[in-house]
């Protein structure tokens, strides 16, 4: 695969984002490739090794303020980092990826004294994050959570099961969002988020289960019983868990998911590309048949726009320009074009797509794993409409501008 910076990304990258493009394809090919032929043979297995390594390296607190340890480069060394190892292996980057996530949310919604407890740890490798919301019931939908936190004291105690939960083997905290308020209070004053400790009683983390795909990436369940976590571990105002959560979502969920297609992307065309070009057909090779080369440049066409559209909407996120309707463009086109690269790429194949120790059988399985995490494609095209008819009550990105020296200078208005 090439490794060869895109003209098209100048705009949005500085010298340093050069740089940890490179050592981001560095550690991939050195720590990653090595390890995918064991992750997919053993799909029961949680990858514990390259979050170890990746730790090492500082990139669970690529977002997280020098202040506190981290490195403070912002959201487009955050998308470099996933889209450069999606691209040989999505379980590790799913790996990065669904940890900053909650830790995003720290960023935007902790006290002070919260961040200088957890970030450090985050920034230097010790502790991993999960953020729990979906339920076995309600899925994605925030407003049908049916965890429950009660007050005891000085104490919350939380019951409920959530499921599908990156990362639920790994972390050693989960920002678990629960209902606080009575039956009938809105959604918008009913939630609140809470950090919970993995080592608390209570809490139970289901055996691993392997998925479709994403093999060495754990997303799982976790069971709450009455689950005890004091009064300093609400994170953000007591009833505002949903605006936890959907920030969460919105500005770190919606442009990992992103980043993670468009790794799958380019190595689906990367895959496809090198076989049509060695594959005789006709006294030539199937890559210089024009119904072949149709369907070569249209893969090619949409995974341009993807990676334009990727880091365009991080770029504006780290200037803190509103950018929630570029943010969620970026995750749905670039799962909906990953998804048809994949399918077009299989045919294109024939039946050699279709061995298992091939590695499109791999992408193509990775590839459904982006499609409902932080909203399906139905969700996203009403989230586009309200943009569109000037309904959208909240830009969650004017709120934030990252706080680095890696961003270029804001263009004057």
């Amino acid at each position: 695969m090439s490794t060869t910076l895109p003209p098209a990304l100048r705009p949005y990258l500085t010298a340093r984002h050069h740089l940890l493009w490179q050592e981001a394809d560095a550690f991939a090919a050195e720590y990653v490739a090595p390890r995918v032929a064991r992750m997919e043979a053993a799909p029961g297995r949680v990858e514990r090794k390259i979050a170890e390594w990746m730790a090492a390296r500082g990139w669970f607190g690529v977002t997280v303020p020098p202040a506190f340890g981290g490195l403070g480069a912002g959201h487009v060394a955050k998308t470099i980092l996933v889209h450069r190892i999606a691209r040989v292996s999505a379980a590790a980057a799913a790996i990065l990826q669904a940890s900053l996530i909650p830790v995003g949310a720290l960023l935007r919604c902790a006290t002070h004294e919260q961040k200088s407890r957890w970030l450090p740890r985050i920034a230097g490798g010790s502790l991993l994050l999960s953020i729990a919301v979906t339920e076995p019931l309600g899925g994605g939908h925030i407003g049908g959570i049916e965890t429950i936190a009660e007050r005891s004291g000085s104490q919350w105690v939380i019951t409920g099961s959530k499921i599908h939960i990156g990362n639920n083997h790994l972390a050693g905290a989960h920002l678990v969002i629960a209902r606080t308020a009575q039956p009938g209070v809105s959604s918008s004053q009913a939630l609140t988020a809470f950090m919970v400790e993995a080592d608390r009683p209570g809490l139970t983390v289901a055996e691993h289960r392997p998925a479709l795909g994403l093999h060495g990436f754990s997303a799982g369940r976790l069971d709450l019983d009455h689950v005890r976590v004091p009064e300093d571990h609400v994170v953000g105002e007591i009833g505002q868990g949903l605006s936890v959560a959907q920030s969460g979502s919105i500005l770190s969920g919606r442009p990992n998911l992103a980043a993670l297609s468009l790794g799958l992307h380019e190595a689906v065309v990367d895959t496809t590309t090198s076989y049509l070009k060695t594959r005789p057909r006709y006294g030539s090779v199937l890559s210089d048949l024009p119904v072949i080369r149709h369907r070569i440049g249209q893969m090619e066409a949409h995974l341009r726009a993807a990676r334009v559209l990727a880091y365009q909407a991080v770029h504006l996120l780290d200037l803190g320009v509103p950018c929630d309707a570029e943010l969620i463009t970026a995750k749905h086109l670039g799962h909906k074009w990953a998804a048809e690269a994949a399918q077009a790429a299989m045919e294109l194949h024939g039946a050699h797509g279709l061995d298992g120790g091939y590695v499109l059988q791999r992408l193509w399985r990775d590839i459904q794993h982006t499609y409902a995490p932080a909203g399906t494609g139905e969700v996203q095209r009403l989230r586009l409409a309200e943009t569109a008819l000037h309904e959208d009550p909240i830009q969650w990105s004017e709120h934030v501008t990252a706080q680095t020296d890696w961003a270029p200078d804001p263009t004057p208005a």
